[in-house]
């Protein structure tokens, strides 16, 4: 055999084994790295990759008020952090990273600074550079480089500096999304809408507390995995976010309200620690407005409390409709029964009862009408104790029958129930009852109510008995489409007779047009107004005589009074005297029905914004000399109306069309035209022809609506 041969031969061989040995270390290696332990081992390394169960948190729903617009939503902050220390597992790579960054950021830190600045104004350049340095000597991971949360533009400019523009591996510059919820609207409403917990982000009270299972949705999960270099979320489950929901809220009224009420409580004469205002729609018990103002130390006004659903207070005066109310159902009264109130102090057994003109004399003789009109104290104590003295119990049973102290159950944690006590007796004796019980408890002393339940009360008066209880949610939406409705509940179908009923509301109305509460009204020159005025001293130390005097003053009513759209109480919580329903909660409740009666009439907030806008009211059909002359002295310019004088001359037809029930039957008996009526609303049509010649007697049809 060649010799060259031979040698290659044995070097093939020994080439071989190497490769047998090389396999038989790959399949022993293989093997230990399956079983135990060095399993155990590779299982821990790849379980630094794989991580399950990432929560994926869920988009809060939005509140919207009653046209749409959102009054709580959740929008992202970012909180602004650099890491100053590098981390990886290669050390050469993390000593290079690491000079680099912080040769970076000592080279740039003026530019970084004062770009900062720029940004954040309220922070100094100087702050920020200090700043730097500390984060460059504690070295740590998530070093808050800004002390405060960043919107999305200021995190934007932030990220167009110098090192901070790097990519998170090699800068080290992130922000770290927060969501926050945020109410445009600032502090209107904002105890009734609720707040969340900054640091965990659940609800705290209000609306977002109530429904908060609705708001918050149902978070997702995913797990990570390692792919090549890189770490990959897998979705499991993806988030449902929450849904939104519609309130009663009227944003434009709450503002309204607001203010007004803010205004008269800074007033001298006032001087008030607490108002509370809400107005609601008869029909619905739609809360389209509530104010909690509370006085903070610097003498500002805040939201602080939702003091109209959980403050328990002494109605005072606003309670004397309920009494007389329980009379009259029980036949006990009529609204002519008179009452001798004397020179306005009474002995009521052995307490002394007075009115508050007692020190001019008093009012002598008056009937239940009168007594209401005026706020009698001794009318209607004695009126009560005269017809329940020995059965005080009717009375009370006469209240629960009429709706006052029966709980709301509102969807807020810490509501107050009203507290209407109840006569025991035992044998012969009373347990929890004086005889002086039930002539204070008549004029809205010894029971306690959340003013909204007040209100709830004076708003059955006006829908005609039924008492429905307050709504504050509508409806619940997805993605802009209903998917619950929240219907209006009846608590009482009607709270007394239908002639009682009659005979409440007549007085009530009397007591704005000619009693105390003359200040709520609008002197009946623009509609009617019904309700009825409250002062009540709240004790103190469980005394009314401790300490300086303090008074809740209020007056609750509902407008129009004829087909009533809105019922509303304000109260106030002051100290010293005066002290008067009507004269300090009357015009704020003033000011809120003019609002409510006049929107349509006035321009919206956004034409009034735009000052290059021209308001064009428009003019209904009529003379069209006549309304020159009038626009001319209002200084109106730019009005469209229909001038169609032919239509309006005597001896033929007028265009009715648009014109109002009263205003086309007068003009068509002005013409000897007999009219029939059919509808409710304007003139939309008429079977005789405008600008015909008028046939005398002829019966002429008006479709209204």
């Amino acid at each position: 055999m060649d010799p060259d041969k031979k040698n290659s031969i044995g070097r093939y061989r020994i080439l071989f084994g190497f490769m047998c040995l090389a396999a038989v270390y790959v399949l022993g290696t293989a093997l230990r790295t399956m079983l135990p332990p060095k399993s155990e081992y590779w299982a821990s390394v790849n379980k630094r990759f794989i991580k399950e169960n990432v929560p994926i948190p869920a988009s809060r729903g939005n509140l919207l008020g009653c046209d749409g617009q959102v009054l709580v939503g959740t929008l992202p902050k970012y909180r602004l952090c650099v890491d100053f220390r590098v981390g990886g597992r290669d050390s050469v790579a993390v000593d290079s990273m690491q000079r680099w960054r912080d040769d970076a950021y000592k080279l740039y830190k003026d530019s970084i600074a004062l770009g900062l600045a720029r940004i954040f104004p309220e922070y100094g350049a100087n702050w920020f550079r200090n700043r730097i340095e500390k984060g460059l000597r504690e070295r740590r991971f998530g070093f808050q480089l800004y002390p405060k949360l960043a919107s999305y533009i200021q995190y934007k400019q932030a990220q167009e500096l110098p090192v901070l523009r790097e990519s998170v591996l090699k800068g080290g510059f992130h922000g770290d999304p927060i969501p926050l919820r945020i109410k445009p609207y600032g502090s209107l409403a904002s105890r009734t809408l609720g707040e969340l917990y900054t640091d965990s982000g659940r609800a705290k009270c209000g609306l977002e507390l109530s429904f908060d299972s609705i708001l918050r949705g149902t978070p997702g999960s995913s797990h990570r995995i390692k792919v090549r270099d890189a770490r990959v979320s897998i979705i499991d489950r993806p988030p449902l976010d929450g849904h939104d929901l519609k309130t009663t809220i009227d944003i434009n009224l709450q503002d309204v309200a607001e203010r007004s009420l803010k205004n008269k409580l800074m007033e001298e004469s006032v001087n008030g620690e607490v108002g509370i205002a809400i107005v609601m729609e008869v029909k619905t018990g739609d809360v389209k407005a509530i104010v909690n103002l509370t006085r903070g130390a610097d003498g500002n006004y805040y939201e602080m409390k939702n003091n109209a659903v959980s403050d328990l207070m002494e109605p005072g005066s606003t309670f004397k409709t309920a009494s007389i109310m329980v009379a009259l159902e029980d036949g006990k009264i009529t609204k002519d029964t008179r009452v001798d109130t004397g020179k306005g102090v009474f002995k009521m057994h052995g307490s002394n009862m007075k009115d508050h003109n007692w020190n001019k004399g008093g009012y002598g003789e008056l009937t239940v009408s009168q007594v209401l009109e005026f706020s009698s104290n001794i009318g209607v104590s004695r009126l009560i104790d005269d017809a329940y003295h020995d059965h005080p119990e009717a009375y009370v049973d006469g209240l629960y029958r009429e709706g006052v102290g029966i709980p709301l159950n509102l969807p807020f944690a810490g509501a107050g129930e009203p507290k209407v006590r109840r006569p025991e007796k035992k044998g012969k004796y009373w347990l929890n009852w004086s005889k002086t019980a039930l002539p204070w408890m008549s004029i809205g002393y010894e029971t306690m109510l959340p003013p909204i339940s007040t209100l709830t009360f004076y708003n059955a008066i006006a829908n005609g008995g039924c008492m429905v209880k307050p709504r504050f949610i509508t409806a619940e939406l997805c993605d802009g489409q209903v998917v619950r409705e929240f219907p209006t509940e009846v608590i009482k179908p009607s709270i007394c007779s239908k002639h009682t009923l009659y005979d409440i509301q007549d007085i009530l109305e009397k007591v704005v047009s000619q009693g105390l509460g003359k200040k709520a009204g609008n002197g009946g020159k623009l509609f009617k107004v019904s309700g009825k005025t409250g002062t009540a001293q709240i004790a103190s130390g469980g005394s009314y005589r401790n300490g300086v005097h303090r008074y809740m003053v209020s007056f609750c009513g509902y407008f129009p009074s004829e087909a009533p759209r809105y019922s509303c109480i304000v109260c106030i919580v002051k100290r010293g005297t005066p002290a008067s329903g009507g004269s300090q909660a009357g015009p704020v409740f003033r000011d809120i029905s003019l609002y409510l009666m006049s929107k349509g009439v006035y321009r919206n907030t956004e034409e009034a914004a735009d000052s290059n806008s021209v308001y064009t009211p428009e003019v209904l059909k009529g003379s069209a000399e006549k309304t020159e002359t009038l626009l001319k002295q209002m200084n109106l310019r730019g009005a469209q109306f229909e001038n169609a004088p032919d239509t309006l001359a005597k001896g033929r037809v007028p265009n009715f069309i648009g014109m109002g029930a009263s205003d086309a039957v007068y003009e068509a008996q002005k013409r000897g035209l007999k009219v029939r009526i059919t509808g409710v609303g304007r003139v939309m049509a008429q079977d005789i022809t405008a600008g015909s010649e008028v046939s005398k007697g002829k019966t002429i049809t008006l479709t209204l609506k």
